[in-house]
């Protein structure tokens, strides 16, 4: 599955540029509809658990974006970050605030009374991610299943492979080409913060506090009134709970917005603001901020990729037959 990056300066233009880089992603070993048959509605069972969900709370969507990606990053697309206990991937610090753990359970129970033992925690997982992108306005976009649930859920693994909101360009570039992601696929997926919060100590490092308790900005490469509006939402005397929107101005919607925001040095992470500042990622953030069909056309392709990473299929791990635990 996993295959070099291309790095790239934009020099074409972004139409061309996109039919490169994406072509023909989608891992052989899943397919579209895999469960037309074993459980036909099982794509309709998640959707509705999802909507359900997030009409009695608005920030699942966002949670159930930010849980796909911590899973699919450590271990591959395999519902590893589901098991309890410890040790796990769960009881690392960066994944104690991933959320949307209940919503994949509750459509695993239906599941399991409607077609037991057949859809893995894995596909809930990514249908659900799915699904969510398209309650709050994003594109609706067809995706593969057939993965299968791992057995190994290592908290040492988390650390080696997720990407940290304080990563500079380079350190997210390796740690995104190690996944058979691009240079593209790392501008278009951030674009997932275009939904969900943060909590404050997520971006502290971009503020500093003197010996009598002020904080101060020292990343110049933030807007200052936005920084004050931070600074005030996140005191020093904040709780550890506090969350901040990740887009300031259309924070349940998902769209284009967070482009924009980068355009106007409102990027809440320095991991989001360096995509406006690196001469390699610039001119795609122009044109996503730009062309609001361009980031749902070119979405679709990268979180197709991006669910396909180290996926198990076949004779490879199991179906749960509970998203917490093992079989064994």
């Amino acid at each position: 599955m996993e295959k070099r990056a291309v790095f790239f300066l934009f020099p074409v233009a972004v139409s061309s540029l996109f039919i490169f880089f994406f072509g023909a992603s989608v891992s052989a070993s899943l397919v579209f509809d895999f469960y037309a048959a074993s459980c036909p509605t099982a794509e309709l069972i998640v959707r509705n658990t999802v909507s359900s969900s997030s009409s009695s709370d608005p920030s699942i969507p966002g949670k159930l974006l930010r849980l796909v990606f911590h899973d699919c990053f450590v271990e591959g697309c395999d519902a590893s970050l589901m098991l309890q206990g410890n040790n796990t991937e769960q009881s690392d610090p960066a994944n104690r605030s991933v959320g949307g753990f209940s919503v994949i359970e509750s459509a695993k129970r239906v599941l399991e009374t409607f077609c037991p033992g057949t859809v893995s925690c894995a596909d809930i997982i990514a249908l659900a991610a799915r699904d969510a992108v398209e309650i709050v306005g994003g594109p609706m976009i067809p995706i593969s299943t057939g993965r299968r649930d791992g057995m190994v859920s290592l908290a040492s693994n988390v650390r080696p492979n997720i990407v940290d909101t304080s990563f500079p360009m380079d350190d997210m570039i390796n740690r995104f080409s190690t996944k058979g992601l691009s240079l593209a696929d790392l501008v278009i997926l951030s674009g997932a913060h275009t939904i969900g919060t943060a909590h404050c100590s997520s971006f502290r490092g971009r503020f500093q506090e003197d010996s009598k308790g002020k904080v101060t900005l020292i990343d110049k490469t933030l807007d200052s009134s936005y920084a004050d509006e931070l600074m005030k939402k996140c005191p020093i005397s904040a709780s550890p709970f506090v969350t901040v929107n990740n887009d300031p101005e259309t924070s349940m919607v998902f769209d284009n917005q967070y482009y924009r925001n980068l355009l106007n040095n409102k990027g809440l992470f320095q991991s989001d603001s360096v995509l406006l500042i690196d001469d390699r990622t610039r001119k795609l953030v122009e044109d996503l901020a730009n062309d609001q069909d361009l980031f749902f056309e070119n979405w679709g392709q990268s979180f197709l990729k991006l669910t396909s990473v180290g996926v198990k299929t076949g004779d490879e791990g199991e179906i749960r037959l509970s998203c917490s635990a093992t079989n064994a």
